[in-house]
């Protein structure tokens, strides 16, 4: 049964989009397990798909979707989500690109900036083509790059995506959580994906509390990924802001997501994967088993 982007997402539905091959080795009956939040680089040596003029960062190792695939298959890693980094900005080539190799084991998160000239048409634009295209990612963390809050071009933004059928993404330091809170609001039904466990680290408790109470909105998930160690900077403890959240939200709305990149092996992708489930290891078994792939599954639209 063919639904639209729209039904998986204003329903997080179990059904899934004609043409997507479960993973290489799933067995029936399992609960899948979906890498929520890829990154891939065709490298600085590619020239079809060259770093953007405005590129805050450039990879000088390719992390391409070949080498994914077969990472995801020795690792047993069923499906995942290719989030459109920053290096390629509002350019859509490679994220196409690796949404052909990835032959319906892959979904897609595009980037368009609200208020850059014909944002919005190229985001309608990729989304016709591109039925794979779930999300489009805001950013929030660099002052010199922040969406236009209170404006009418992140408003006019957000609707367009929410006529599209996307869910709205949000990469942002916990101060800036406020800010997107009118558009939460204005747009009840729209999926709402916070990254990186709505970076607790970057901010005080009393911001980062903000992202806990927008489970209350009902349509909001929280990606357990980017998981810094404690004996890394800023040197403090993840667990106890994943169990607030898993507490706050439920197994049914937290998803991981990482540990995919040029250096990546099958241990060390697997291994993150399971530092995610360290977090939640305080959760039941069919709990851990949501968090580890059935929540993203069922929002994504990829077989269950």
């Amino acid at each position: 049964m063919i639904v639209s982007r729209r039904g998986f997402l204003r329903a997080g539905g179990a059904l899934a989009l004609a043409g997507c091959a479960p993973g290489a080795g799933r067995r029936e009956g399992r609960v899948p397990v979906v890498d929520a939040h890829v990154h891939c680089f065709a490298g600085p040596d590619d020239p079809r798909f060259p770093y953007h003029e405005r590129a805050p960062y450039r990879p000088d190792a390719a992390a391409p979707p070949e080498r994914l695939l077969a990472l995801m298959d020795a690792a047993g890693v069923d499906y995942a989500v290719v989030v459109h980094p920053e290096p390629y900005q509002d350019d859509p080539r490679y994220l196409e690109h690796v949404l052909d190799v990835g032959r319906g084991r892959l979904k897609g998160t595009c980037l368009f900036f609200a208020g850059r000239p014909g944002a919005i048409e190229g985001m309608r634009a990729l989304v016709r083509r591109r039925p794979e295209v779930a999300a489009v990612r805001i950013h929030a963390y660099a002052p010199e790059r922040l969406p236009p809050f209170g404006r009418p071009e992140l408003r006019e933004f957000w609707r367009a995506a929410a006529d599209l059928g996307l869910a709205v993404q949000l990469h942002f330091e916990p101060r800036y959580a406020e800010g997107f809170e009118p558009y939460l609001r204005e747009f009840p039904d729209v999926a709402v994906i916070v990254d990186h466990l709505g970076r607790p680290l970057q901010g005080t408790p009393a911001e980062h509390e903000r992202v806990v109470r927008w489970s209350e909105r009902g349509r909001t998930w929280v990606k357990l990924s980017s998981l810094t160690p404690p004996t890394q900077y800023p040197h403090r403890d993840l667990g106890p802001f994943a169990r607030r959240l898993a507490a706050a939200y439920g197994a049914g709305r937290l998803m991981y997501g990482g540990g995919f990149d040029a250096r990546a092996t099958a241990e060390s992708y697997r291994a993150e994967r399971e530092r995610a489930r360290a977090l939640v290891a305080h959760l039941s078994a069919a709990e851990q088993a949501a968090v580890l792939g059935g929540t993203a599954a069922r929002l994504f639209g990829f077989p269950g």
